[in-house]
């Protein structure tokens, strides 16, 4: 734990290019000034609201599959939460929001880098109405969870994605968990892509790599995901 940095992903960053980062490797925060979310999008929280930490693994499986572990980055989380709290049910929006309802609770950040993959996690867990960085953003607070101690979250994170990661290291696939978490599977969806053009469809599955897949057979990479009433 650090307590001030200005990114836990370029702290990893930096020790994968010094040959320093080993497979499991965690470095968390109480505050970062420089945290990004996907598509390079500022990550602001309040110092000590927040758990936001990085960790590093190297997959023993094809390079092609590692896309998959944003998605197995959030199932991890709310299995976590769920541990801690078994009436706590949050849901994943895809590709790599954590949701509690409406509101967006936490957030994932992937990028490959040297042998192995940085991954970002950020949760919102004791901020207040006042804190939160959107509109649409929401807290472990505001929802009542029963547990905002950050380390005991991390602890209980740590040891369900050992848990998952191994089982998709060993070629289990673990699609089924994620569709069944997922607050986007079933839906009528609009995606926004990078370039400002859209599309819409209805979220039936993903594929082994994490792509989503619409109702008409097409697959979904990249781009902002609306959910449609």
């Amino acid at each position: 734990m650090v307590e001030v940095t200005g990114s836990t992903q370029d702290d990893i960053a930096q020790l994968v290019a010094e040959e320093k980062a080993q497979h499991g490797e965690v470095i968390a925060t109480e505050y970062q000034s420089a945290g990004r979310g996907r598509l390079d999008r500022k990550f602001d929280a309040a110092s000590s609201s927040a758990l936001m930490f990085s960790l590093y693994v190297k997959p023993q499986r094809d390079k092609s599959d590692w896309s998959f572990l944003t998605l197995l980055t959030g199932l991890s989380a709310i299995f976590a939460l769920t541990k801690l709290d078994p009436g706590f049910t949050p849901t994943l929006k895809w590709p790599n929001d954590i949701v509690i309802g409406d509101g967006k609770v936490g957030g994932i950040i992937a990028q490959v880098s040297g042998d192995g993959v940085i991954i970002g996690v950020g949760v919102n867990v004791g901020m207040t109405q006042e804190e939160l960085p959107v509109a649409h953003a929401t807290s472990l607070a505001l929802h009542q969870f029963p547990i905002l101690d950050r380390n005991l979250i991390l602890a209980s994170f740590l040891t369900t994605f050992e848990e998952l990661f191994e089982r998709w290291q060993g070629g289990e696939d673990l699609r089924h968990l994620y569709c069944e978490r997922s607050s986007t599977m079933g839906q009528q969806v609009r995606i926004e892509h990078p370039d400002g053009s859209y599309r819409t469809g209805k979220a039936v599955d993903v594929t082994l790599t994490g792509e989503l897949i619409l109702e008409d057979g097409s697959r979904v990479t990249v781009g902002d995901i609306v959910h449609l009433r």
